[in-house]
């Protein structure tokens, strides 16, 4: 058995850092075979943003994609990103939707479900854990990383043997915006490994340029698994490339014993598709940049893209600098949330809001009023309660797990298709995504003539919010 585990993820979040989760199954399958002889640990593919991507731009219905690549990658563990109680979209779902969700996604071919929440709350991850295991799926529950007054070391620890306890069969921990330096990560992982029995699984991106250093010093620390992704679609926003690392293990005791000829073969492939996504211009270059500024601001580098693009519709770039210094300071009065989606961006459009207002809280987002009352669960530290009174009024804050509050929605999303939906797989991609999904399955079942190519640069903004995901 080799002493670090790879899992790759050309086919997911790749892609999704790099190319706006562009990448379809016509691109993927000619690889499969030499995918699947490698030998990772798990590949990633689904899950994340691929699922309202393929409805909404790629016109693939993302259930027969998964089906695909189980049929073409018998041998390999399939592995998804979960937001928890939020599944793939930017709610909270009753308690059956996410059953019904998790139990569709094992028998459709996931093997791996990796389950975060933006908040760390483990109760948003609970149902999601139970209905994964119940489905006979792997648990990968997560620490979603950040830096601030509250995250410790011993935060993070807590946190993990929470997870553990709750019945996670490896624990990842989750470095959306690469603030993970190699010497905390050193640290971070000797702690975890001295107080959890079950496999550390570590996922980084290289945004800040740090990644592989990470990977190394984590690897000495006795990490079990890290997420990498192959050359063509690797470095900047996305994961440290994976002939890189598996060259670097090569010959010591972390020796990955991955074939470096296999990895390049797969490679070839996939240097077309980028070379194509290149062209397409979905694969914008500037993603490869390496962006220091994430470790001063603390803010992913997708988040950044989102904030010049707000900014750019106001009119206000040149008040660039004055949303950054802005961010930590909402961040800080909101509890110290992680950035991730969502949270990154409500923090963000918050830190937008307030600059361009001229007064701090004038104005307040919808998603910003719900974070402060509870809404998407439990705040890390403690939020100003003067801030929070300018903001909610005396709107009563939830205390419990916010999914104790929506009622079953099944029934009446199994109604609300009734006519479109020809699966359950159908009902619950318009439980997800209810604008996007009736259009996808009318498109499907009746295909009308074709019409010319998305401007693909068109669209591109509507996603990089997702990048670190």
């Amino acid at each position: 058995m080799p002493k670090i585990n790879i899992t790759d993820t050309i086919l997911r979040d790749a892609h999704q850092s790099q190319a706006a989760t562009r990448m379809r199954l016509e691109d993927m399958l000619p690889a499969c075979e030499i995918l699947d002889s490698i030998g990772y640990w798990s590949l990633e593919c689904w899950g994340g943003a691929t699922f309202d991507s393929c409805m909404r731009f790629l016109d693939e219905d993302p259930w027969e994609r998964l089906r695909q690549l189980r049929k073409h990658m018998p041998n390999t563990k399939l592995q998804m990103l979960l937001r928890g109680q939020n599944l793939l979209g930017y709610k909270h779902y009753a308690d059956d939707v996410v059953d019904a969700f998790c139990q569709k996604s094992v028998e459709n071919g996931i093997d791996v479900v990796r389950i975060f929440d933006a908040l760390n709350d483990t109760r948003n991850i609970e149902r999601a854990m139970r209905a994964v295991k119940k489905a006979g799926g792997w648990v990968e529950g997560c620490i979603s990383y950040t830096i601030s007054p509250v995250h410790s070391e011993e935060y993070f620890v807590k946190v993990a043997k929470e997870i553990e306890q709750m019945g996670a069969d490896s624990i990842c921990i989750k470095d959306m915006a690469n603030l993970l330096l190699p010497y905390d990560a050193y640290s971070l992982v000797k702690q975890l490994k001295a107080n959890v029995k079950v496999p550390i699984h570590l996922h980084t991106h290289n945004t800040t340029g740090t990644g592989d250093m990470v990977y190394l010093m984590a690897a000495q620390a006795g990490v079990d698994i890290i997420d990498t992704a192959l050359s063509p679609l690797a470095g900047g926003t996305s994961q440290p490339a994976t002939e890189s690392m598996v060259a670097t293990f090569a010959g010591t005791e972390y020796d990955t014993g991955l074939d470096m000829n296999k990895l390049l073969k797969a490679s070839e492939h996939f240097r077309k598709v980028a070379d194509k996504m290149k062209k397409e211009g979905t694969l914008d270059p500037k993603v490869l940049n390496t962006d220091a500024k994430t470790l001063v601001y603390q803010v992913p580098g997708g988040m950044l893209s989102n904030l010049i693009s707000q900014l750019k519709q106001a009119n206000a770039e040149d008040k660039y600098y004055d949303v950054l210094a802005e961010v930590p300071r909402v961040r800080k009065d909101f509890g110290y949330p992680p950035l991730v989606t969502p949270t990154s961006q409500i923090v963000g459009s918050q830190a937008v809001l307030n600059v361009l207002s001229g007064e701090r809280y004038k104005m307040v987002s919808k998603e910003s009023k719900g974070l402060l009352r509870g809404e998407y669960g439990r705040l890390p530290g403690e939020v100003d309660e003067a801030v929070r009174k300018k903001c909610i009024g005396d709107d009563p804050v939830i205390t419990c797990r916010p999914a104790d509050l929506i009622k079953p929605e099944m029934p009446e999303y199994r109604e609300k298709t009734k006519g479109i939906a020809k699966s359950e797989e159908d009902v619950l991609s318009f439980a997800l995504f209810p604008q996007v999904a009736p259009k996808f399955l009318e498109k499907r079942d009746h295909p009308a003539p074709a019409e010319p190519a998305e401007d693909p640069n068109a669209v591109r903004e509507l996603y990089v919010e997702d990048l670190g995901n």
